[in-house]
């Protein structure tokens, strides 16, 4: 069964560790090159203030960037996410949104750089907002390029 934005997405909100966390994936665009995320915050999910966890308005971001660059580099590359950095900025409360974005550019750019099998090492950023659109976080994650030792050797 072939991988579509629109079962990605949907697997990805029954997946455990997101639907337990009141996360869901809204949508991947058709082209990859967009993504929304939600994070409710409810009885279930929210802390002792009843405000969002830190921690789960970091799990809301973690895989969407690497998850896009993937599907627009393709099966040649090793694209994981290595690290991220969460900067808060008031108390999130009720549905946070996270929006995804990779242009098209910027993944032919990374495609450029990992080419020939060098590590390539890309920073992302996004906000996490409140249903007024006022900022609650903002989240930067580093994504690993690499193209794959198959690809780079059969070229020489």
């Amino acid at each position: 069964m072939r991988i579509t934005p629109r079962r990605l997405s949907i697997g990805m909100s029954l997946w455990a560790p997101n639907l337990f966390s009141g996360i869901r994936v809204r949508r991947f665009s058709d082209d990859w090159t967009h993504a929304t995320v939600e994070l409710h915050v409810n009885v279930f999910t929210r802390n002792y203030v009843k405000t969002a966890f830190g921690g789960s308005m970091s799990a809301m971001t973690d895989p969407y960037f690497f998850m896009l660059v993937m599907h627009q580099l393709g099966r040649d590359y090793v694209v994981w996410d290595t690290r991220g950095e969460i900067d808060l900025i008031k108390p999130g409360r009720g549905v946070l949104t996270a929006e995804f974005a990779v242009s098209k550019a910027r993944a032919e750019d990374i495609r450029r750089k990992a080419h020939g099998g060098g590590k390539v090492l890309e920073w992302f950023e996004t906000v996490i907002t409140d249903r007024d659109g006022d900022v609650v976080a903002r989240v930067r994650r580093e994504v690993y390029i690499r193209e794959k030792k198959r690809v780079t050797e059969a070229r020489r």
